[in-house]
Formats: structure tokens, sequence, C-alpha cells
């Protein structure tokens, strides 16, 4: 009996995997495998055409109906513009949608991706936690012997630990800095990241409609504006190099790419890891923002049904430990630090295990339009508030709570 499969009958699909070195080495790993498998179903894989953003190369890609069968670097900010266009398609149309979701992922994560009409348009991948790095030396230095949980406890470091060491009247070390600049991304790492530990994982919409929790904005913005009042952080952003890698500053909010820095950059350098401070009397598990890449199918694809079963073998345990290992990326996983698997990886990168932690509780942004004017916006009232002191925290948070209804409103 011939066994042989006709040319013809070979479905084909395309796949475009984030253009960086360490995804595409990823993604032809597991391409590679997957074709071997399957003579069936081929797949072809391109890194997204490089660009300014991949979101520009989506959209236009879906403008001209030239977008891939898969794509594994979607940005839950750009979902909405996405489905807006009927570039994607619901994956929850598939019968195994929720035992493959419910396999890897924190149920309450889930909920937090669905879309405002009720459907799942990506497939949760990958996430990189914002947490806070710390400088051993300068906290043993200043005798402060553990990393602060609450605004309190930052407080009463930073005290200790910014100081002028030469005596020339100038602060030589911090307890932290910021890129102060209006930069709408930026807020991801100081004012978004608190905003979702402040409000145990709140983000700004709820249902598709602005939801922000003022009182969690408010003492956010309190928090930073303590720290700039009482020089904590500079007043500056400087360009001369990363303070954080000099011993200038004890803290730094960033996600685990960071680690691969201070090895390559500064592998003298002792650090710890740990959440992001919350306001006194929160209790219980920390949550963060994190930079989510996730899945989807879109639209132009004639296969979806080879196109899902291809998904789900890109989100198997043992490419999320090659994602691990190869990409130092965190999986979207609930049993990254049980399943036996991923044991040794974690046992070889200690500092890892902070970041898998964090990942259940971490959140992205809404799925929303407009994200980045709404992210303006916050980064004017961050400007204003926290580092310039010309409006108080709650005069900030309203102005913020107004802006966003308004951008909303003019996009409906």
């Amino acid at each position: 009996m011939n066994n042989t499969i006709r040319k013809d009958d070979v479905v084909m699909l395309t796949y475009w995997p984030a253009p960086n070195p360490q995804e595409v080495q990823v993604a032809t790993a597991v391409v590679k495998e997957w074709n071997k498998l399957h003579p069936g179903i081929q797949v072809k894989m391109q890194p997204i055409p490089v660009s300014q953003s991949t979101e520009e190369v989506l959209l236009a890609a879906i403008a001209g109906r030239t977008t891939p069968d898969v794509c594994s670097n979607i940005w839950p900010g750009a979902l909405a513009e996405f489905t807006r266009l009927g570039g994607l398609i619901d994956l929850d149309r598939f019968s195994d949608f929720d035992s493959t979701m419910l396999s890897r992922t924190p149920r309450d994560l889930i909920q937090s991706l669905r879309d405002p009409n009720g459907h799942f348009y990506q497939m949760p991948w990958k996430t990189n936690p914002v947490m806070m790095f710390y400088n051993k030396r300068l906290f043993e230095s200043a005798g402060v012997t553990s990393a602060p949980r609450s605004y309190s406890q930052f407080y009463a470091a930073a005290k200790k630990i910014t100081c002028d060491v030469d005596g020339d009247g100038q602060t030589d070390i911090w307890m932290g800095e910021r890129d102060i600049r209006p930069i709408w991304w930026q807020r991801w790492f100081d004012y978004y990241c608190f905003y979702i530990a402040a409000s145990n994982g709140s983000t700004f919409f709820v249902n598709g409609e602005p939801n922000l929790d003022e009182q969690a904005s408010s003492k956010v913005f309190q928090f930073f504006r303590t720290c700039y009042s009482e020089n904590y952080f500079p007043h500056t952003f400087f360009q001369g190099g990363d303070l954080f890698l000099l011993e200038r500053k004890a803290t730094n909010f960033a996600g685990p790419w960071q680690i691969a820095t201070l090895q390559t950059m500064a592998p003298q350098l002792r650090y710890g890891v740990a959440p992001i401070p919350v306001p006194d009397g929160n209790d219980g598990p920390v949550h963060t923002y994190g930079d989510y890449k996730n899945i989807a199918i879109f639209s132009t694809t004639k296969h979806p049904k080879e196109a899902w079963e291809f998904v789900k073998y890109l989100v198997q345990a043992q490419y999320d430990l090659m994602l691990l290992k190869v990409a130092n990326q965190i999986p979207i996983r609930k049993d990254m630090l049980t399943n036996p698997l991923f044991k040794e990886y974690f046992e070889q990168n200690p500092n890892m295990i902070e970041f898998a932690k964090a990942a259940v509780y971490t959140r992205s942004v809404d799925a929303a339009p407009d994200l980045k004017e709404i992210f303006d916006a916050i980064s004017q009232e961050y400007e204003a508030s926290a580092v310039y002191g010309r409006k108080s925290p709650e005069e900030a948070t309203k102005s913020a709570q107004q802006r966003i209804k308004v951008i909303v409103d003019w996009n409906k």
C-alpha cells in the first residue's frame, strides 16, 4: 500500500515569529520537528518583517490581506484594532479551546484576556513580569537587610541608601531612577506596574469600559511624588549609562531580560529580585505588569483547524522549556515550578524563579483602541503630579480618568 502524500494534498501554513534571533532559533526548532511529524501539514516559518513595530507590519498585512496563518508576537494592546478590521479568528470556536487554555493558564488570567465581545482571539504564550531588582551591596552597606514590600519600607530603605558619597553636596547614589520623559510606554515600568500591584490586579477597563481604580491610582502617584520630593529619585534622566549597572541606584524595575544584561555587562554585581512594592496594608500575592506576547490565527487562513493544531503544538511544555533556555522569557504556565521538566533549568537559574512565581499574577494592557493615547495621557499626569508636584495625586487621577473616557468616547 502506498502511503505517500501527493504534493497537491499537503496543507501549507505560514508562521511568523518575532524577528529577534532567540525566538527565531526557537521557531526554527519547533517548525523543523512539526514538519517531520506532520507530512500532510507543512509549516513555512518567516520572521515578522523588520519595521518600526510589529503592530504596524501586522496592520498593513491585515489591510492588504497578506497576513500569515499564525503569528506568535501578538501584543494584547493591538488586539482591538486587529479585531475591528476583522483580522483574527476567535479561538473559542474550537471544541478543545477551553481544555487547552485551562491545562496551562490560571483561570483568572484567562478572563483578563477575554475580548469585550466575549470571545478569545489570542492564545496566552509568554510574559515578562516587571519586578524590582535591588543591589545587595548597596542595601547591606546602608544596613537594609531585606527587599521592601510596602511603600513605607521602601521610603525607610531609601532614606538610608540615598546619599552623597564624596561630600560635594550632590547626591551620588539614589534609591531608584526612572525615565521621566513623557514617553507612553515608559509608564509600563513605573506607574502601570505599580497601579496593577496597588489595585490587586486591576487594569484600566472592565468589559470594554474605562474603570480606573482611583484609590489605587492616587496611591501610586503619591508614592512616586514622595520619591521625587525626598530626592530618593533624581529629577532627570541620565543618558550616560545605566545607573543600576554603574551601582549608582539601588533598585530597578525591569523584566527578566535584565538578567542577561547584568550577566554580560556587570557580572560582579550582586543583586536580588523581589515583587513591586505595594501600599501599606496590601496583603496577599503581588500582581504586576507583564509584557505579553501571545499567539493568534489570522482570518485569511484557508486552514483554521490545521492552524489551531499547530498553535497547540507551539505551547507544549518542551518548547516552553526551550523558550526559557534560549530566550530567557517566561511561558504562561501554571505548573512551571512543579513540573519536573523545568526543575533543572530553575536550579541553574535561581533568579528566574521569582519571575516564574510572578507570571501567574501578571496583567497585560487592555485590548482597547488608542492605547498609546491613553498612556500618553497617563505620562502627562505622571510628569505633572509625581515628578514636578504641580497637581495633587487625586487631581492627576481624576484628570487621567476623564481623559481616558474622552479618548474612548471619541473612538466609539
